[in-house]
């Protein structure tokens, strides 16, 4: 009897995903702008509108819509962008760990009030313990896209509720004033009551006004019982860095955050005139990214951050 042998038809091998396309509508959205993705790619936007549209083509959707002067993401378009994001996040990663053999790089993000007040006075003892760990400090207030930017670890100032990662308070952040020991031993004035307030400068954190539960100075004086005081006057500073700065310049009177002045505290820069101290509902708070693998010097250095919070300041050469 005759067989007839079957033989299964070769599978179409598919296309091969084009990731110079990806790349490039990588950067069209996080810009949601052809022209800024070819400048910070160094190509046409002629360019980067052909390369998104090649992509369009291999996926058989649309990615932006085209406006006459701006573009935004289809909802297909936004899926994509997020996961791109995070998949060249983790390549680039890669890429420079199989670069070079140097010590493993550790991404911290933080502001540079705390990298400056409390981190980088540290940083030695973690250094020590861990020779092999280099850290790299990123400075910005600005949200961080741990993924798209390949941070390890963020430590934010805010209220928490942070999206996408995991997030534990590190520390407390309650306000009092302080100042320059020379402020109040060169004044005409003793500062022994908070009315006494009235004769000195006040300085503004304007990032403490329409945040609920951060305390400004009208907050302060009222828990305080200080009737004579215009909480209004006096100069505002950006960022509540620059006030203390202020203060201890000897300017004037700020709030400080009890983590950020810790250390001038200690070293004689900055006094506390008055020990009313209110509670803050923003906090220090400690990120890092979900992740299934757990790295061991992300986990050392988080654990490191954890001690150290608890360290008297005396240990601190």
């Amino acid at each position: 009897m005759r067989q007839t042998l079957l033989r299964e038809a070769p599978v179409k091998a598919r296309p091969s995903a084009p990731l110079n396309a990806l790349r490039t509508f990588e950067a069209a959205a996080r810009h949601l702008s052809f022209n800024a993705a070819a400048s910070e790619l160094f190509v046409t936007p002629a360019a980067v509108s052909h390369q998104v549209k090649h992509l369009e083509a291999y996926l058989g959707v649309s990615l932006f819509q085209r406006n006459h002067r701006s573009v935004a993401l289809t909802p297909e378009g936004a899926a994509l962008a997020t996961s791109v994001g995070e998949l060249l996040g983790q390549l680039d990663r890669a890429l420079d760990r199989a670069r070079t053999r140097a010590p493993t790089e550790l991404r911290v993000t933080t502001m540079e009030s705390f990298a400056a007040k409390w981190l980088v006075p540290r940083l030695h003892r973690f250094h020590q313990a861990f020779p092999d760990v280099r850290v790299r400090i990123d400075t910005s207030d600005e949200r961080a896209d741990f993924h798209r930017d390949g941070f390890d670890v963020g430590i934010r100032y805010g209220p928490g509720n942070y999206v996408g990662v995991c997030a534990e308070v590190l520390m407390q952040a309650p306000v009092f004033p302080v100042c320059s020991p020379t402020l109040v031993s060169d004044s005409q004035h003793r500062l022994q009551h908070p009315d006494d307030l009235r004769h000195y400068t006040l300085l503004h954190d304007e990032g403490a006004s329409g945040r609920a539960g951060v305390p400004a100075w009208s907050d302060w004086l009222a828990a305080a019982g200080a009737r004579k005081v215009n909480a209004a006057s006096g100069p505002v500073f950006a960022s509540i860095y620059l006030a203390q700065e202020a203060a201890a310049s000897g300017h004037g009177v700020a709030l400080g955050l009890a983590p950020l002045v810790e250390e001038d505290l200690r070293q004689g820069r900055l006094v506390r005139p008055l020990d009313q101290e209110l509670r803050n509902a923003y906090a220090f708070w400690l990120i890092q990214r979900e992740t299934a693998q757990p790295r061991a010097d992300i986990e050392a250095f988080c654990q490191w951050l954890r001690d150290e919070q608890c360290r008297p300041l005396v240990a601190i050469q």
